[in-house]
């Protein structure tokens, strides 16, 4: 499989950014997002795809600047349909729709109403599982920030005991990166 490199990243970045400040938060945040998956890999040595995983942190988040006011969650849904419409492979295009919280499943989508085609976007390989993992450390708010599990743990239970169970496990699974080192 061919994967884009960072500087094709960064150029669909900068052609798909309606403002320079979309671009600057946008594509900080993705290649933040990179640092903490690339520091999770070294500190367990773990056996997963790197450059796929650089690709897919590096583009996880391309579908923000699709979205016209109809609900930042569509983020998803809309960055696996651009990079699908671009030619990319089905195993780039999943780290967008499939990174959203700790996952999606049909269910979710169906009993929340949410405004995504029913379905299931669940993280189903070890190179999904650790972007969505490392983009729960930072927060692309206004300031954007670094999260601590803790601050994501608390967060995340208002979306269910489960959900919260899901990411204390991958806490345990992967550990904390170190926030210190990149802020």
């Amino acid at each position: 499989m061919k994967l884009p490199t960072d500087s094709e990243i960064r150029d669909l970045h900068a052609q798909y950014a309606p403002t320079r400040e979309a671009f600057e938060l946008v594509h900080t945040h993705c290649q933040i997002v990179c640092d903490l998956a690339e520091q999770l890999i070294a500190r367990n040595n773990l056996a997963v795809d790197v450059d796929l995983v650089r690709a897919g942190s590096l583009l996880h988040d391309i579908g923000v600047y699709q979205l016209d006011g109809s609900g930042y969650l569509r983020h998803g849904v809309l960055g696996h349909e651009l990079l699908q419409e671009l030619g990319f492979p089905e195993e780039l295009c999943r780290f967008c729709s499939h990174h959203t919280g700790v996952g999606l499943s049909r269910e979710d989508v169906v009993r929340q109403n949410l405004p995504i085609p029913p379905g299931d976007y669940l993280a189903e390989t070890a190179e999904e599982e650790l972007v969505m993992y490392a983009d729960k450390f930072h927060s692309k708010t206004t300031p954007p920030k670094f999260v601590t599990a803790a601050e994501y743990q608390t967060s995340v239970l208002r979306f269910g005991a489960d959900k919260a169970s899901r990411f204390a496990g991958l806490v345990d699974q992967y550990g904390e990166p170190e926030l210190p080192l990149l802020s």
